[in-house]
């Protein structure tokens, strides 16, 4: 892991991973732009804070994945900082029981086990009509982009660096993700949309990418996804169940399952496309022989 300027006081953690921004008040607080994944990330981010005498006064979230918010609460308990979310991906953070809402195919225990790190109380919840935010009096802009998940959000720190989070992807996760998550596909293409009026000197992705202008990236990102969904669209040949679907997709696309989070994971990506294709009409959903299956 290494730390790397990105303008002014921004500066960003590439965890190999990920890049995780954030904003240096003085030579030893910092602001963290989502805080990493915790399986995987926790113990870099650690060496590198500690070793650069670098103390966390606040967390501001993009959303409320697991490897964006995974070492909230860790912090928290560390340093005693303050974390600022999304309000409704807040409350879906605020309880085991909250996160199986958003978990909704796998059981409660497997919820708490899994994703029980993720429980957090927020300090400051960023409502949809709010367009900025005061962290330890630093101010943050806002920008609403929700579809990658309920309340996703862009964060423009005050040297005019916006972090677009998972509101777009970079050339190289492009190159190899065959089926990227969106949670409501529709609504994030919209918000991608949105990006062409954000105007930054520069930006960061998070999943992985350095930039000075992302007018390209924001349309290739709305080809891609776009053609993922015509993808999943050519498959469903005939009247399918959704695990007929998927089945085939995963035999088509080479898509390797073979454990029960991997499942759950193909199969919620792959939910989103479908109910894009049925929320713009291409397919819909029928009752045959008591299933419910999709047809074009």
């Amino acid at each position: 892991m290494e730390i790397r300027k990105v303008k002014g006081n921004t500066f960003c953690i590439d965890t190999g991973m990920t890049y995780i921004p954030f904003y240096k008040i003085n030579e030893e607080e910092i602001i963290m732009l989502d805080s990493g994944w915790a399986g995987g990330e926790r113990e870099g981010i650690n060496e590198l804070l500690e070793k650069n005498n670098f103390k966390v006064v606040g967390v501001v979230c993009s959303h409320a994945h697991i490897d964006h918010i995974g070492n909230i609460a860790y912090f928290k308990k560390k340093y005693n900082c303050i974390i600022a979310m999304p309000a409704y991906e807040a409350l879906i953070c605020s309880s085991p029981a909250n996160l199986k809402v958003y978990y909704s195919s796998q059981t409660l225990s497997y919820v708490t086990e899994h994703f029980g790190h993720m429980v957090c109380e927020a300090d400051i919840m960023i409502w949809e009509n709010q367009d900025s935010i005061n962290v330890c009096s630093i101010e943050f802009k806002i920008l609403h982009t929700p579809g990658h998940s309920p309340a996703h959000i862009c964060i423009i720190t005050p040297d005019d660096v916006g972090y677009v989070g998972d509101a777009l992807i970079s050339y190289g996760v492009m190159k190899g993700s065959k089926l990227p998550y969106a949670f409501i596909l529709r609504e994030d293409l919209k918000s991608k949309e949105k990006l062409y009026d954000l105007k930054c000197s520069k930006y960061v992705v998070a999943h992985k990418g350095m930039y000075d202008d992302i007018t390209k990236l924001i349309a290739d990102n709305i080809d891609f996804y776009k053609n993922r969904a015509a993808k999943v669209y050519d498959v469903i040949d005939v009247a399918m169940t959704m695990e007929e679907i998927m089945k085939t997709v995963i035999e088509k696309w080479g898509i390797s399952v073979k454990s029960r989070y991997k499942y759950f994971v193909t199969e919620k990506m792959l939910r989103s496309y479908v109910e894009y294709l049925t929320d713009i009409g291409m397919i819909k959903l029928i009752m045959e022989d008591g299933f419910l299956k999709y047809v074009k």
